[in-house]
C-alpha cells in the first residue's frame, strides 16, 4: 500500500504510510524551521522551543503530558536540526488519536510558563555544558562555525548560555507565530494507520494552525578556514571538511556512495588504511551535511598527539587516491551498504516517517523505493571518481582540531595536503 498525501485547506500537508501488519504507529509533526531560521539575537530559540513545548499547555501540565502518553505505553520526544524541528510519538494503534491530540496541543497551545522557562533554561545550559565537555561532539559545532562564520548556518543548534538566559515567553510565542505555520508543517504517520483517519484527525486538531509565509532564511556563504584549541585531552580530535552538495543535487546519490567508499564502514578506505593497517586511530569516519543550497562533506578522527600528523597525511592521501581511481568492487560494496540501510529502514515505522519528511522537504514529493534503488544502482566507479575530484577542488579546507594538536603544523601546511 503506497503512501498517500493530502494538503488541507489551510496549507498543512498530511502524509500517511500504512503498514497494516503492525500493531503500532509512529506519528509526528515536522516543521520546516530550525537553527538556521534564527537571528544572531535568537540563536538557540528553536531548540528552547522544542524543550518548552513539553512544559505545559492550557489543558495539560508538563507532568500530565508525560503521564498521558506513558499511561498507554507510548513514547513522545522531539529534536531540533539546522533546517527542521520534529515532534513525534510512537503508540499502539488504538492510541493514535491521543498522540495526535497531544502533539497538536503542545504545538498550538503551550503556555510557556515563566517558572517552567526558568527551570528549562537551566536544563539547556547543562546540555550546552555537556556538549562542550564532549570533544567528539563539540568539534562539529566549531567546524560548522568555521565553514559558515557569522551566519545562521554556522551557529550552534543549542545556542549559547548568554542567548539562552535572554529568552522570554514572548520570544517563544514569536518563534511559533513566525515559523510554525501550516504551509511549513507536515503531519506524518506510518504503521497501523489509515490515510482517511489521519486526514480527519489533522483537520480536527490542526485547523487553527497559523497561516502565512515564514521569513526567508539567510543564504549560506561558505568560507572555510581553521579553528584550533590546543587543550589537555587524551586524544587529538580532528574534523575537516570541504564544500559539499545541496540536498536535491543531481549527484547526491553519487556523493553518498563516494562517502561510503571513503569512510563509511569497516571495509572503507580510511578505516582499512588508518585503523587496520597503521593503527593510527580507534574512530574514523566520513560525514556529510546537505542543506537547501549548500553542504559539507568531511572526515572526523580521534588519535594520539604523536599520530595526528601521519593521520592527516593518510586522510589526504586516500581522498586524492580515490579521485585518481575508484574500483568497481568497492563501489559495489558501498551501493549494497546504502541500499540495505534504506530497505532496513523501511521495516520501521519511525524510520519511514523520517524518510518521508526528508523527501517532502527536499523534493516536494515522495520518491518510490524502486526509483531510489535505481538512482543508487546508477552510480558507477566513474561517477565516484568525478565526485572525489570535485570535492577536492570545490573550495578552501575547513579544519578543526581539539586536544594535543600542536604537532599538526600550520593551517596552510594542512590545507596544502588536500590541494
Amino acid at each position: 500500500m503506497p503512501p498517500q498525501i493530502t494538503k488541507l485547506a489551510n496549507g498543512l500537508t498530511v502524509v500517511t504510510d500504512p503498514m497494516p501488519h503492525l500493531e503500532t504507529a509512529a506519528v509526528g509533526v515536522w516543521v520546516d524551521a530550525g537553527a538556521r531560521n534564527e537571528t544572531s539575537a535568537t540563536n538557540g530559540i528553536a531548540h528552547m522551543l522544542e524543550h518548552m513545548a513539553f512544559k505545559g499547555t492550557r489543558r495539560r501540565s508538563a507532568r500530565a503530558i508525560a503521564e498521558e502518553i506513558e499511561r498507554v505505553g507510548g513514547f513522545i520526544n522531539a529534536y531540533t536540526a539546522r533546517e527542521q524541528t520534529a515532534y513525534y510519538a510512537r503508540v499502539l494503534k488504538d492510541d493514535v488519536s491521543l498522540a495526535v491530540d497531544i502533539l497538536a496541543d503542545i504545538l498550538q497551545d503551550s503556555v510557556f510558563d515563566d517558572d517552567e522557562l526558568a527551570r528549562e533554561k537551566g536544563v539547556v545550559i547543562q546540555e550546552i555544558g555537556q556538549a562542550e565537555d564532549t570533544p567528539d561532539d563539540i568539534i562539529f559545532d566549531h567546524l560548522q562555525a568555521t565553514a559558515f562564520p557569522d551566519q545562521s548556518l554556522g551557529r550552534p543548534i543549542l545556542g549559547t548560555e548568554r542567548h539562552v538566559r535572554s529568552f522570554t515567553r514572548q520570544t517563544l510565542f514569536e518563534q511559533v507565530k513566525g515559523h510554525y505555520t501550516a504551509s511549513s508543517m507536515l503531519v506524518i504517520s506510518a504503521g497501523a494507520v489509515t490515510h482517511e483517519r489521519m486526514v480527519a484527525l489533522a483537520e480536527r486538531h490542526f485547523a487553527d494552525v497559523h497561516t502565512g509565509k515564514p521569513p526567508a532564511t539567510e543564504t549560506a556563504r561558505y568560507a572555510g578556514g581553521e579553528f584550533r584549541d590546543d587543550d589537555d585531552l587524551e586524544q587529538a580530535h580532528v574534523a575537516l571538511a570541504l564544500p559539499g552538495f545541496k540536498a536535491n543535487d543531481d549527484d547526491i546519490f553519487a556523493v553518498q556512495v563516494y562517502s561510503t567508499v571513503l569512510g563509511g564502514g569497516m571495509s572503507s578506505r580510511l578505516f582499512q588504511e588508518a585503523r587496520e593497517k597503521r593503527g593510527l586511530c580507534y574512530s574514523i569516519h566520513t560525514f556529510g551535511s546537505s542543506y537547501r543550497e549548500t553542504g559539507l562533506i568531511g572526515v572526523y578522527a580521534g588519535t594520539s598527539a604523536a599520530d595526528a600528523p601521519e593521520l592527516i597525511n593518510v586522510i589526504a592521501g586516500e581522498m586524492k587516491s580515490l579521485a585518481a581511481e575508484a574500483s568497481d568492487d568497492e563501489v559495489a560494496r558501498a551501493r549494497a551498504q546504502i541500499k540495505s540501510s534504506l530497505l532496513m529502514g523501511l521495516e520501521q515505522a519511525s524510520a519511514r516517517c523520517e524518510q518521508i519528511a526528508a523527501q517532502m522537504f527536499t523534493y516536494g514529493r515522495l520518491l518510490d523505493t524502486r526509483e531510489l534503488i535505481a538512482k543508487i544502482d546508477a552510480v558507477d566507479a566513474n561517477a565516484v571518481g568525478r565526485i572525489a575530484k570535485k570535492v577536492l577542488s570545490n573550495g578552501p579546507l575547513t579544519f578543526t582540531a581539539l586536544g594535543p594538536v600542536g604537532a599538526l603544523g600550520s593551517y596552510d601546511r594542512v590545507a596544502q595536503r588536500f590541494a
